[in-house]
């Protein structure tokens, strides 16, 4: 090795019932007229001055004065709105509820079972060829390929807060590069190949260890990384990884 200088997963919000939603809204909404009333009307008093200054800003922009008045009224307008209680509610019960899921994910992770894919024959000479993703772009959550043996497709995701579970000892990769791209926020990756496999990675992390096969590295900060298998070049079936995340490890072995 030479070193060179989960059915398709669902986004946190698509899980959200419109209740849940409708529910924070009214009492964030609620809070705030509590909020406004009990400061003798200071907050609406202001409000109604900044969007005043948003507006006529607006209209004689771009004109200095214009953009004054703009710029103005939206900063004190949106500091005013993060200084209610209403708006912190929000925050902490939006926070709240992503928790909860995230750890429910935890518990069971999902299970991505590949579709057959949807042709639009519309056009007889050049059929177009729709497919469901292999892994989706979530927000929160842990997504893992099937237990079971699946087709293969080339991976192209982003992910928020969860691990990503990769393993190609169910699967028959095709006579050629196949390609893992993952861009993450925080949370760990494993990749599981065959052993007659060869392997290149590119992979950047503002804080994560590295186990890729023989070598290891433990924690470090703002790394960027390239390891290549020697046969890589050469081979038939060979896997090209590249993956980037702000916090979390990687690893890759044989299985």
């Amino acid at each position: 090795m030479r070193l060179f200088h989960n059915k398709e997963a669902i986004a946190i919000f698509d899980k959200l019932k419109t209740e849940t939603i409708n529910l924070f809204l009214l009492i964030g909404i609620a809070l705030l007229v509590l909020e406004f009333t009990f400061h003798d009307g200071g907050y609406v008093f202001f409000l109604v001055i900044t969007i005043g200054c948003i507006y006529f800003g607006r209209k004689k922009m771009p004109r200095s004065k214009g953009k004054f008045l703009f710029w103005f009224g939206m900063i004190f307008f949106t500091l005013t709105l993060l200084n209610t209680l209403a708006f912190k509610f929000l925050i902490l019960a939006m926070l709240g509820y992503a928790i909860f899921q995230y750890v429910q994910s935890q518990k069971k992770p999902q299970m991505i079972k590949p579709e057959s894919a949807i042709r639009l024959d519309k056009d007889p000479v050049e059929g177009i060829v729709m497919e469901k993703p292999l892994l989706s772009n979530i927000l929160f959550g842990r997504q893992q390929t099937p237990k079971d043996i699946y087709e293969w497709q080339d991976i192209n995701i982003q992910t928020g807060i969860g691990d990503t579970v990769i393993d190609l000892s169910n699967t028959v990769l095709p006579k050629e590069e196949a390609v893992i791209f993952i861009r993450g926020f925080i949370g760990n990756v494993q990749i599981y190949i065959p052993y007659e496999l060869e392997v290149s990675l590119k992979h950047s992390v503002m804080a994560g260890a590295v186990n890729v096969l023989d070598y290891k590295e433990s924690r470090k900060m703002n790394k960027t990384i390239f390891l290549e298998t020697e046969a890589y070049k050469d081979a038939k079936e060979k896997l090209k990884i590249c993956t980037s995340l702000l916090v979390g490890d990687i690893e890759v072995r044989r299985k």
